[in-house]
């Protein structure tokens, strides 16, 4: 039984919308626990098989999992979304360093940067070849060493933000913070007066605060003691939006603080408690800055996220937020397993590559509950990547929240659509602590709100309600709801009425939909 879980029918919706509601390879028909879906048998780890590599690797390898003994990390036929002549390994923690660099040299590789895991007995090494040869190369001659348990390319990940202009017309909340200060926390005591304090009614230009019912909803839940993983870009930690609970900062590269406006505005849309309104403004969060400018805008590589998200799972959070997308990456996708089996609630952002862009990860990952992003008036943003696995909608379009230096902007894309259903998910975690993973999908679908005209691939069972979550009751009996690209209806007139007497608001039935969006 996965850590957390608990046997039998969880307290939960009576049906679960598409195959598993964002969770790809559940059967349609009543939900189960993760404890009792396994004993069926009927929990599978892919929705979209990873793509084929070029076979089995050839050695065994120290530690290495039966999983390991039959898939090679080499990448995928026309894969190039990774760092030329730079390699991710793991390596049993039982090898002696003096052993892990006599490889190195013997493959003409040198040793870039380690990370011992919490967990599992390995040690993350990246790698990085001295001449100019193929990756692939380099990872075949891994896999027939005999002390290594895995191989693969570094991957490269990106923000993908479709849009982020300055809110000009909003004067700097304060004045900005001097050049060059350290980042680091405030205290846990400085957020925790957001619990109790009056809340602002939220900007003008900020349409979130009523398509979300915000006001509703804090007065049952505003995130009290949830803390939140935002791996992402620099977060301004100093911004007044953020007063306080911007707790910890951790740099996988320990590089000097450097605001961006990407992780400013995702930590902003959880928490702002000054001048604008956000989700969950007594929640906590610890800024991950695994993303840093290139070239092409912040980019980050599979050694910095892997590091992130062991960081993440040491200090105990209880939701992820990944408002990023990229490859398939199985040592990502095994770390993002880990988290789940610890109870972790896992969310990513579908994409912005657009309707006929593949699934893209993490949020195609199983465990990864994918949010698409929805505009002013519940239309699906035109950009956002589509699928089966997107599990729920959220607004994502010209959304108000900060930026760097005490300033703000009006950010576009799936990014922040994650960040607002990370936001809910620490409201319901408050007022129900005990939640699952899989019992929090569940409650997001159920109390979802349908979106006529949409598909279950553009926007999953619909757009997220935090009131509706956050007193959501399971129906006495349910038909089992079966995904569809057939546009949702509106809900009947006699079934609104009853569902009317179970919450403050109509409730429409939720309706099978799907698709990733960021």
């Amino acid at each position: 039984m996965p850590p957390g879980a608990r046997p039998g029918t969880v307290p939960g919706p009576g049906t679960v919308p598409g195959p598993g509601f964002g969770r790809p390879g559940f059967a349609p028909g009543p939900y189960r626990s993760p404890a009792a879906a396994a004993w069926a048998g009927i929990r599978q780890r892919y929705y979209v098989p990873p793509p084929p590599s070029a076979g089995p690797p050839p050695g065994l390898g120290i530690g290495r999992s039966e999983h390991e003994r039959v898939y090679s990390g080499l990448p995928p036929v026309g894969e190039t979304r990774y760092i030329p002549r730079e390699v991710v390994v793991q390596i049993a923690d039982t090898v002696p360093r003096a052993d892990v660099e006599a490889a190195a040299r013997r493959l003409g590789i040198a040793v870039v940067e380690s990370h011992s895991f919490a967990a599992g007995g390995r040690t993350l090494y990246q790698f990085r070849a001295a001449d100019g040869r193929d990756v692939r190369d380099v990872i075949s001659g891994l896999e027939r060493d005999q002390i290594v348990a895995a191989a693969q390319p570094n991957y490269v990940y990106r923000l993908d933000q479709a849009a982020a202009v300055p809110a000009g017309d909003l004067a700097p909340a304060a004045a900005p913070a001097p050049a060059g200060v350290a980042q680091e926390s405030a205290t846990p005591a400085a957020a925790a007066t957001t619990a109790d304090a009056p809340l602002p009614a939220g900007d003008p230009g900020q349409y979130t605060v009523e398509k979300l019912h915000l006001g509703e909803a804090h007065a049952f839940s505003r995130g009290r003691a949830i803390s939140i993983a935002v791996i992402d870009s620099d977060v301004d930690a100093r911004h007044p939006d953020m007063h306080g609970a911007v707790v910890e900062r951790f740099d996988p590269a320990a590089t000097p603080p450097r605001p961006h406006l990407h992780g400013t505005g995702m930590a902003g849309a959880i928490l702002s408690g000054f001048r604008l309104r956000g989700v969950a403004p007594a929640a906590t969060v610890i800024a991950i800055k695994a993303f840093d400018e290139r070239n092409s805008g912040p980019e980050a590589t599979t050694f910095q996220i892997l590091k992130g998200l062991d960081h993440a799972i040491r200090r105990g959070v209880r939701i992820i937020n990944m408002s990023f997308a990229g490859p398939y990456d199985v040592m990502i996708e095994r770390k993002l397993h880990e988290a789940y089996d610890k109870g972790i609630v896992l969310v990513a952002a579908a994409g912005n590559a657009g309707p006929k862009s593949p699934p893209l990860y993490p949020a195609a990952d199983p465990d990864v509950i994918a949010v698409t992003a929805t505009d002013r008036t519940d239309k699906p943003f035109a950009q956002a990547n589509r699928g089966k696995h997107v599990a729920i909608a959220a607004p994502g379009v010209d959304v108000l929240v900060p930026a760097p230096n005490g300033a703000y902007q009006l950010t576009t894309g799936t990014s922040v659509a994650a960040a607002h259903v990370s936001g809910v998910i620490a409201l319901m975690l408050e007022k129900r602590p005990d939640l699952t993973p899989d019992e929090v999908r569940a409650i997001l679908a159920g109390s979802a709100v349908a979106l006529p005209g949409s598909t279950a691939v553009q926007t999953g069972a619909g757009l997220v309600d935090p009131v509706k979550a956050l007193t959501f009751e399971p129906p006495a009996t349910a038909e089992p709801a079966v995904a569809s690209d057939t546009p949702a209806k509106p809900a009947a007139p006699a079934a609104a009425a009853a569902a009317t007497a179970a919450t403050p608001r109509a409730a429409q039935p939720a309706q099978a939909s799907g698709q990733a969006a960021r």
